[in-house]
């Protein structure tokens, strides 16, 4: 079981004239390939009167990846973009690349640059994250202890998501699967034994 991957932080999109034809990358974080295809259609919806788009992505789950090269010659356009994309090792990302025609033909060589350099482009502005395998807690504890807990959370590595209070203090947070044992020790000494940890569940955060 993987306890990590690299994806992409945010949507982003680039943009540059080569030659007269203009390239538009966009990119978006896809945690299934349906939320890809999705995303797909909706570049294509939006740009339906450029001469291509050009898309590749990858899933973690089930390790997915596919490209297509939208009418470009075959291998100069889509499979370029996927290469970008396992070249930063990324996941869960889909890259589209809308091309309106300048009326210069680029050659092989000039479209593999251009669909590259517009996947590589977007990525750069997407910023590349690291999500780590997670457990989601929860703790309950008196308001004289709460300071002593939020700094333990936060020395642990460990990040607060919500904060209820009211008869009591109810703490949800995110830490690092690997990190919870040490934490949950340091908040046994620090409460004498007297608060824990749930764990609710599990997922995948960039810490």
């Amino acid at each position: 079981m993987c306890d990590s991957y690299v994806t992409v932080e945010k949507e982003a999109i680039s943009e540059f004239v080569e030659k007269r034809s203009k390239f538009i990358g966009y990119i978006r974080p896809a945690l299934t390939e349906n939320d890809a295809l999705s995303f797909i259609s909706e570049i294509k919806s939006k740009h339906w009167d450029a001469r291509h788009n050009v898309y590749a992505y990858a899933i973690r789950e089930n390790n997915i990846s596919r490209y297509s090269d939208d009418g470009e010659p075959h291998g100069t356009a889509g499979l370029p973009i996927l290469d970008i994309i396992k070249k930063n090792n990324l996941k869960n990302v889909a890259v589209v690349v809308t091309r309106y025609f300048g009326g210069i033909l680029l050659g092989t060589g000039g479209l593999v640059r251009a669909y590259s350099q517009a996947a590589s482009s977007a990525i750069n502005l997407a910023r590349v994250v690291e999500m780590v395998r997670c457990y989601d807690c929860s703790l309950l504890c008196d308001y004289n202890q709460y300071g002593k807990v939020a700094n333990i959370i936060s020395e642990c590595g460990g990040v607060v998501n919500k904060t209820n209070f009211s008869n009591e203090v109810e703490v949800d947070f995110y830490v690092q699967q690997s990190v919870l044992p040490k934490l949950s020790k340091k908040i046994l000494e620090v409460s004498s034994g007297t608060l824990r940890c749930d764990v609710l569940g599990e997922n995948f955060y960039s810490l």
